[in-house]
Protein backbone atom coordinates (compact mmCIF):
# COMPACT_ATOMS: atom_id res chain seq x y z
CA UNK A 1 0.00 0.00 0.00
CA UNK A 2 1.82 3.08 -1.00
CA UNK A 3 1.46 5.64 1.85
CA UNK A 4 4.08 8.08 0.35
CA UNK A 5 3.46 11.80 1.75
CA UNK A 6 5.22 14.71 0.61
CA UNK A 7 7.80 15.73 3.02
CA UNK A 8 6.74 18.95 3.62
CA UNK A 9 3.52 17.53 4.95
CA UNK A 10 5.82 14.86 7.20
CA UNK A 11 7.79 17.62 8.51
CA UNK A 12 4.67 19.97 9.13
CA UNK A 13 2.96 16.59 11.07
CA UNK A 14 6.38 16.26 12.97
CA UNK A 15 5.84 19.46 14.68
CA UNK A 16 2.51 19.44 14.88
CA UNK A 17 3.09 16.53 17.07
CA UNK A 18 6.35 17.72 18.93
CA UNK A 19 4.23 21.16 20.34
CA UNK A 20 0.85 18.72 20.85
CA UNK A 21 3.50 16.88 23.44
CA UNK A 22 5.27 20.17 24.38
CA UNK A 23 0.84 21.15 25.43
CA UNK A 24 -0.03 18.23 27.49
CA UNK A 25 3.48 18.63 29.35
CA UNK A 26 2.46 21.72 29.73
CA UNK A 27 -1.10 21.03 31.04
CA UNK A 28 -0.25 18.34 33.80
CA UNK A 29 2.65 20.32 35.40
CA UNK A 30 0.44 23.05 35.60
CA UNK A 31 -1.40 21.57 38.27
CA UNK A 32 2.14 20.78 40.45
CA UNK A 33 1.82 24.16 41.99
CA UNK A 34 -1.88 24.78 41.96
CA UNK A 35 -1.86 22.39 44.74
CA UNK A 36 -1.09 24.34 47.78
CA UNK A 37 -3.67 26.92 47.00
CA UNK A 38 -6.18 23.90 46.83
CA UNK A 39 -5.28 22.26 50.10
CA UNK A 40 -5.52 25.74 51.81
CA UNK A 41 -8.90 26.90 50.20
CA UNK A 42 -10.49 23.56 50.17
CA UNK A 43 -8.83 22.94 53.88
CA UNK A 44 -7.63 19.43 53.14
CA UNK A 45 -5.72 17.36 55.36
CA UNK A 46 -2.89 15.37 53.56
CA UNK A 47 -5.54 11.86 53.38
CA UNK A 48 -8.42 14.06 51.85
CA UNK A 49 -5.49 15.44 49.77
CA UNK A 50 -3.89 12.42 48.74
CA UNK A 51 -7.48 10.97 47.57
CA UNK A 52 -7.94 13.87 45.37
CA UNK A 53 -4.64 12.91 43.63
CA UNK A 54 -5.64 9.64 43.50
CA UNK A 55 -8.49 10.47 41.44
CA UNK A 56 -6.47 12.24 39.10
CA UNK A 57 -4.33 9.12 38.54
CA UNK A 58 -7.44 6.94 38.20
CA UNK A 59 -9.18 8.93 35.60
CA UNK A 60 -6.02 8.67 33.75
CA UNK A 61 -5.43 4.84 34.32
CA UNK A 62 -8.84 4.96 33.27
CA UNK A 63 -9.11 5.69 29.99
CA UNK A 64 -5.71 4.61 28.80
CA UNK A 65 -6.90 1.32 27.73
CA UNK A 66 -10.06 3.29 26.18
CA UNK A 67 -8.00 5.78 24.26
CA UNK A 68 -6.42 3.09 21.53
CA UNK A 69 -10.22 2.23 20.73
CA UNK A 70 -10.96 6.03 20.31
CA UNK A 71 -7.66 6.85 18.16
CA UNK A 72 -8.92 3.63 15.95
CA UNK A 73 -12.26 4.90 15.47
CA UNK A 74 -11.88 8.94 15.40
CA UNK A 75 -8.16 9.06 14.38
CA UNK A 76 -5.53 10.60 16.61
CA UNK A 77 -6.03 13.83 15.69
CA UNK A 78 -9.61 14.09 16.69
CA UNK A 79 -8.11 12.49 20.29
CA UNK A 80 -5.42 14.67 20.41
CA UNK A 81 -7.45 17.96 20.02
CA UNK A 82 -10.72 16.81 22.04
CA UNK A 83 -8.74 15.69 25.06
CA UNK A 84 -6.17 19.15 25.21
CA UNK A 85 -9.47 21.49 24.90
CA UNK A 86 -10.87 19.38 27.77
CA UNK A 87 -7.22 19.50 29.54
CA UNK A 88 -7.24 23.47 28.99
CA UNK A 89 -10.94 24.04 30.33
CA UNK A 90 -10.10 21.98 33.49
CA UNK A 91 -7.18 23.55 34.84
CA UNK A 92 -8.75 26.42 35.27
CA UNK A 93 -11.63 25.09 37.37
CA UNK A 94 -8.82 23.64 39.57
CA UNK A 95 -8.28 27.21 41.32
CA UNK A 96 -11.42 28.14 41.76
CA UNK A 97 -14.32 25.07 42.64
CA UNK A 98 -15.33 25.64 45.88
CA UNK A 99 -15.95 22.10 46.91
CA UNK A 100 -13.84 18.81 47.82
CA UNK A 101 -16.36 16.92 46.09
CA UNK A 102 -16.18 19.57 42.63
CA UNK A 103 -12.73 19.08 42.87
CA UNK A 104 -12.62 15.27 42.63
CA UNK A 105 -14.58 15.21 39.57
CA UNK A 106 -12.85 17.72 37.57
CA UNK A 107 -9.37 15.98 38.54
CA UNK A 108 -10.84 12.78 37.50
CA UNK A 109 -11.81 14.78 34.37
CA UNK A 110 -8.71 16.35 34.14
CA UNK A 111 -6.78 13.22 34.69
CA UNK A 112 -8.99 11.47 31.73
CA UNK A 113 -7.62 14.06 29.29
CA UNK A 114 -4.46 13.41 30.05
CA UNK A 115 -4.21 9.76 30.53
CA UNK A 116 -6.42 10.18 26.26
CA UNK A 117 -3.89 12.60 24.81
CA UNK A 118 -1.23 10.26 25.92
CA UNK A 119 -2.19 7.47 24.29
CA UNK A 120 -3.29 9.42 21.06
CA UNK A 121 -0.06 11.56 20.97
CA UNK A 122 2.29 8.40 21.23
CA UNK A 123 0.16 6.87 18.84
CA UNK A 124 0.70 9.40 16.16
CA UNK A 125 4.17 10.05 16.67
CA UNK A 126 5.09 6.62 15.91
CA UNK A 127 3.18 7.06 12.32
CA UNK A 128 4.87 10.16 11.79
CA UNK A 129 8.38 8.78 12.76
CA UNK A 130 7.74 5.65 10.29
CA UNK A 131 6.94 8.12 7.57
CA UNK A 132 9.67 10.41 8.48
CA UNK A 133 11.91 7.43 8.10
CA UNK A 134 14.12 8.29 11.04
CA UNK A 135 13.54 7.98 15.02
CA UNK A 136 12.03 10.84 16.76
CA UNK A 137 10.46 9.96 19.16
CA UNK A 138 12.72 10.73 22.21
CA UNK A 139 12.35 14.63 20.31
CA UNK A 140 8.79 14.24 21.25
CA UNK A 141 9.37 13.16 24.64
CA UNK A 142 11.97 16.27 25.12
CA UNK A 143 9.08 18.80 24.09
CA UNK A 144 6.77 16.94 27.05
CA UNK A 145 9.30 17.56 29.22
CA UNK A 146 10.05 20.99 28.01
CA UNK A 147 6.35 21.52 28.65
CA UNK A 148 6.63 20.20 32.06
CA UNK A 149 9.35 22.09 33.19
CA UNK A 150 7.35 25.08 32.06
CA UNK A 151 4.22 24.46 33.37
CA UNK A 152 5.08 24.43 36.56
CA UNK A 153 8.05 26.87 36.46
CA UNK A 154 5.63 29.75 34.29
CA UNK A 155 2.54 28.87 36.24
CA UNK A 156 4.90 29.94 39.52
CA UNK A 157 6.54 32.84 38.28
CA UNK A 158 3.01 34.48 36.69
CA UNK A 159 1.54 34.05 40.30
CA UNK A 160 4.37 35.42 41.93
CA UNK A 161 4.43 38.80 39.33
CA UNK A 162 1.25 39.35 41.41
CA UNK A 163 -1.19 38.13 38.36
CA UNK A 164 -3.96 36.15 40.15
CA UNK A 165 -3.92 32.27 40.02
CA UNK A 166 -7.46 32.43 38.33
CA UNK A 167 -5.79 34.73 35.49
CA UNK A 168 -2.57 32.60 35.46
CA UNK A 169 -4.11 29.58 35.10
CA UNK A 170 -6.97 31.17 31.94
CA UNK A 171 -3.50 32.14 30.55
CA UNK A 172 -1.95 28.86 30.39
CA UNK A 173 -4.83 26.75 29.42
CA UNK A 174 -5.13 29.87 26.08
CA UNK A 175 -1.75 28.94 25.39
CA UNK A 176 -2.57 25.42 25.07
CA UNK A 177 -5.89 26.00 23.37
CA UNK A 178 -4.08 27.80 20.76
CA UNK A 179 -1.28 25.49 20.26
CA UNK A 180 -3.57 22.94 19.37
CA UNK A 181 -6.02 24.62 16.89
CA UNK A 182 -3.33 26.49 14.76
CA UNK A 183 -1.45 22.32 14.73
CA UNK A 184 -4.93 20.60 14.34
CA UNK A 185 -4.65 20.55 9.81
CA UNK A 186 -1.13 19.91 10.40
CA UNK A 187 -1.65 16.10 12.13
CA UNK A 188 -2.40 13.14 9.92
CA UNK A 189 -6.23 12.43 9.29
CA UNK A 190 -7.57 9.12 9.90
CA UNK A 191 -6.68 8.11 6.44
CA UNK A 192 -3.13 8.33 6.66
CA UNK A 193 -2.29 6.80 9.73
CA UNK A 194 -4.62 3.39 8.96
CA UNK A 195 -2.51 3.33 5.78
CA UNK A 196 0.63 3.60 7.90
CA UNK A 197 -0.16 1.11 9.84
CA UNK A 198 -1.40 -1.55 7.37
CA UNK A 199 1.85 -0.48 5.35
CA UNK A 200 4.37 -0.56 8.14
CA UNK A 201 2.75 -3.61 10.33
CA UNK A 202 2.42 -5.72 6.93
CA UNK A 203 3.73 -9.19 7.55
CA UNK A 204 2.67 -12.58 7.21
CA UNK A 205 1.25 -12.43 10.72
CA UNK A 206 -1.69 -10.08 9.83
CA UNK A 207 -3.83 -8.74 12.55
CA UNK A 208 -7.10 -10.33 12.94
CA UNK A 209 -10.19 -9.54 15.07
CA UNK A 210 -9.43 -12.42 16.98
CA UNK A 211 -5.84 -12.18 17.72
CA UNK A 212 -6.20 -8.23 18.27
CA UNK A 213 -8.79 -9.18 21.37
CA UNK A 214 -6.09 -10.90 23.05
CA UNK A 215 -3.22 -8.76 22.17
CA UNK A 216 -2.67 -7.11 26.08
CA UNK A 217 -1.82 -10.86 26.71
CA UNK A 218 1.12 -10.88 23.73
CA UNK A 219 4.19 -11.88 25.89
CA UNK A 220 5.73 -8.84 23.34
CA UNK A 221 3.27 -6.45 25.12
CA UNK A 222 4.03 -7.82 28.44
CA UNK A 223 7.79 -7.80 27.93
CA UNK A 224 7.54 -4.07 26.81
CA UNK A 225 4.76 -2.99 29.16
CA UNK A 226 7.14 -4.67 32.56
CA UNK A 227 9.83 -2.49 30.60
CA UNK A 228 8.22 0.46 30.98
CA UNK A 229 6.60 0.17 34.62
CA UNK A 230 10.60 -0.52 35.51
CA UNK A 231 11.27 2.88 34.06
CA UNK A 232 8.32 4.40 35.32
CA UNK A 233 8.75 3.51 38.41
CA UNK A 234 11.67 5.52 38.80
CA UNK A 235 10.80 8.30 37.15
CA UNK A 236 7.87 8.49 40.00
CA UNK A 237 10.29 7.89 42.72
CA UNK A 238 12.31 10.56 41.87
CA UNK A 239 9.38 12.81 41.74
CA UNK A 240 7.63 11.68 45.19
CA UNK A 241 10.83 11.09 47.20
CA UNK A 242 14.03 12.58 45.94
CA UNK A 243 13.40 15.91 48.11
CA UNK A 244 12.84 14.03 51.25
CA UNK A 245 15.51 12.23 50.77
CA UNK A 246 17.25 15.37 50.23
CA UNK A 247 16.34 16.50 53.29
CA UNK A 248 16.33 13.94 55.76
CA UNK A 249 19.38 11.52 54.36
CA UNK A 250 21.18 14.52 52.98
CA UNK A 251 20.57 17.32 55.33
CA UNK A 252 19.40 20.00 52.81
CA UNK A 253 17.04 22.67 53.78
CA UNK A 254 13.84 21.83 52.79
CA UNK A 255 13.44 24.99 50.65
CA UNK A 256 15.33 23.63 48.49
CA UNK A 257 14.88 19.98 48.69
CA UNK A 258 13.21 20.29 45.33
CA UNK A 259 16.85 20.72 43.40
CA UNK A 260 16.54 17.02 43.21
CA UNK A 261 13.87 16.73 41.11
CA UNK A 262 14.66 19.83 38.94
CA UNK A 263 18.50 18.55 38.11
CA UNK A 264 16.93 15.36 36.54
CA UNK A 265 13.86 16.67 34.63
CA UNK A 266 16.58 19.08 32.97
CA UNK A 267 18.83 16.04 32.42
CA UNK A 268 16.07 14.50 30.92
CA UNK A 269 14.95 17.39 29.08
CA UNK A 270 18.24 17.95 27.19
CA UNK A 271 19.01 14.32 26.62
CA UNK A 272 15.47 13.54 25.30
CA UNK A 273 16.08 16.82 22.60
CA UNK A 274 19.42 14.98 21.14
CA UNK A 275 18.10 11.51 21.77
CA UNK A 276 17.05 11.15 18.27
CA UNK A 277 20.93 11.30 16.52
CA UNK A 278 21.70 8.93 19.59
CA UNK A 279 19.46 6.11 18.71
CA UNK A 280 19.77 6.36 15.15
CA UNK A 281 24.14 6.81 15.38
CA UNK A 282 23.64 3.97 18.61
CA UNK A 283 20.71 1.52 18.17
CA UNK A 284 18.12 0.67 20.39
CA UNK A 285 19.40 -2.03 22.08
CA UNK A 286 22.45 0.08 23.29
CA UNK A 287 20.07 2.73 24.24
CA UNK A 288 18.48 0.63 26.78
CA UNK A 289 20.78 -1.28 28.35
CA UNK A 290 23.43 1.51 28.47
CA UNK A 291 20.48 3.92 29.74
CA UNK A 292 19.47 1.26 32.57
CA UNK A 293 23.71 0.75 33.57
CA UNK A 294 23.96 4.40 33.68
CA UNK A 295 20.62 5.15 35.44
CA UNK A 296 21.77 2.34 38.09
CA UNK A 297 25.13 3.81 38.62
CA UNK A 298 23.49 7.27 39.28
CA UNK A 299 21.09 6.02 41.80
CA UNK A 300 24.08 4.24 43.31
CA UNK A 301 26.17 7.24 43.81
CA UNK A 302 22.66 9.18 44.88
CA UNK A 303 22.53 6.87 47.66
CA UNK A 304 26.18 6.05 48.73
CA UNK A 305 27.47 9.69 48.43
CA UNK A 306 27.66 11.30 51.58
CA UNK A 307 27.48 14.81 50.00
CA UNK A 308 24.83 16.73 48.87
CA UNK A 309 26.55 17.26 44.99
CA UNK A 310 27.31 13.83 44.86
CA UNK A 311 23.30 12.63 45.19
CA UNK A 312 22.60 15.58 42.55
CA UNK A 313 24.90 13.90 40.27
CA UNK A 314 23.24 11.13 40.85
CA UNK A 315 19.85 12.59 39.62
CA UNK A 316 21.17 14.11 37.29
CA UNK A 317 22.80 10.54 35.81
CA UNK A 318 19.66 8.78 36.21
CA UNK A 319 17.77 11.48 34.32
CA UNK A 320 20.58 11.26 31.34
CA UNK A 321 20.42 7.40 31.35
CA UNK A 322 16.44 6.97 31.60
CA UNK A 323 15.72 9.61 29.55
CA UNK A 324 15.51 7.66 26.01
CA UNK A 325 14.30 4.11 27.03
CA UNK A 326 10.73 4.95 27.03
CA UNK A 327 11.09 6.90 23.72
CA UNK A 328 12.13 3.47 22.72
CA UNK A 329 10.10 0.90 23.95
CA UNK A 330 7.02 3.05 22.74
CA UNK A 331 9.01 3.00 19.43
CA UNK A 332 8.77 -0.75 19.19
CA UNK A 333 5.55 -1.11 20.59
CA UNK A 334 4.09 1.02 17.29
CA UNK A 335 6.20 -1.47 15.12
CA UNK A 336 5.39 -5.26 16.74
CA UNK A 337 4.13 -7.38 13.58
CA UNK A 338 0.64 -8.68 13.88
CA UNK A 339 -0.78 -5.82 16.58
CA UNK A 340 -2.23 -2.62 15.74
CA UNK A 341 -0.39 0.50 17.84
CA UNK A 342 -3.97 1.12 18.79
CA UNK A 343 -3.80 -2.22 21.10
CA UNK A 344 -0.30 -2.28 21.98
CA UNK A 345 0.53 1.53 23.02
CA UNK A 346 -2.74 2.18 25.59
CA UNK A 347 -1.17 -1.99 26.73
CA UNK A 348 2.26 -0.52 27.67
CA UNK A 349 1.39 2.88 28.51
CA UNK A 350 -0.92 1.50 30.79
CA UNK A 351 1.33 -0.51 32.55
CA UNK A 352 4.05 2.01 32.72
CA UNK A 353 1.84 4.18 34.10
CA UNK A 354 0.84 1.83 36.66
CA UNK A 355 4.66 1.87 37.64
CA UNK A 356 4.42 5.61 38.23
CA UNK A 357 1.17 5.42 40.29
CA UNK A 358 1.95 2.37 42.62
CA UNK A 359 5.80 2.27 42.84
CA UNK A 360 6.54 5.04 44.76
CA UNK A 361 3.84 3.54 47.47
CA UNK A 362 5.98 0.38 47.42
CA UNK A 363 8.97 2.49 47.96
CA UNK A 364 7.47 3.94 51.08
CA UNK A 365 6.96 0.40 51.93
CA UNK A 366 10.48 -0.58 51.73
CA UNK A 367 11.33 2.65 53.03
CA UNK A 368 8.71 2.24 56.08
CA UNK A 369 10.48 -1.23 56.84
CA UNK A 370 14.25 -0.45 56.49
CA UNK A 371 15.37 3.61 55.32
CA UNK A 372 14.43 5.58 51.91
CA UNK A 373 18.51 4.69 50.99
CA UNK A 374 18.06 0.93 50.67
CA UNK A 375 13.92 1.27 48.58
CA UNK A 376 16.34 3.67 46.14
CA UNK A 377 19.30 0.82 46.08
CA UNK A 378 16.12 -1.56 45.57
CA UNK A 379 15.61 0.93 42.08
CA UNK A 380 19.16 0.50 41.45
CA UNK A 381 18.98 -3.16 41.08
CA UNK A 382 15.60 -2.87 39.92
CA UNK A 383 17.56 -0.74 36.89
CA UNK A 384 20.12 -3.54 36.59
CA UNK A 385 17.42 -6.03 35.55
CA UNK A 386 16.22 -3.88 33.12
CA UNK A 387 19.09 -3.55 31.42
CA UNK A 388 20.23 -7.24 31.92
CA UNK A 389 16.79 -8.80 30.86
CA UNK A 390 16.43 -6.54 27.88
CA UNK A 391 19.66 -7.52 26.66
CA UNK A 392 18.78 -11.12 27.03
CA UNK A 393 15.58 -11.01 25.80
CA UNK A 394 15.24 -8.42 23.03
CA UNK A 395 15.83 -11.01 20.00
CA UNK A 396 14.01 -13.65 21.65
CA UNK A 397 11.14 -11.42 22.44
CA UNK A 398 10.37 -10.56 18.86
CA UNK A 399 11.58 -6.75 19.31
CA UNK A 400 13.13 -6.03 16.04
Amino acid sequence: MNVALPSGQVLKARLATQLIFLVCGLGMSSWAPMVPFAKDRLALNDANLGFLLLMLGGGSMLLMPISGWLVGRFGSRIVMAGSAVVMALALPLLVVLPSASAMAITLFIFGASIGTIDVAMNAHGVQVQNLYGKPIMSSLHGLFSVGGLLGSLGLGFLIKLGLNPVYAALSIATLMILITLTQFQSLFPLEVEQQAIAHFSATDEKPTAVNQRFSWLDSRVIFLGLMCFAIFLAEGAVLDWSAIFLRDDKGIEAEFAGVGYSAFSIAMATMRLVGDKLVARLNEKTVVVGGSLLGAVGLGIAVLSPWVVGALVGFVLLGLGAANIVPVFFSQAGRLPGISPTVSLPAITTMGYTGMLAGPALLGFIAQHSSLRIALGCLAVLLLVVAVSYGMKRKTAGLL
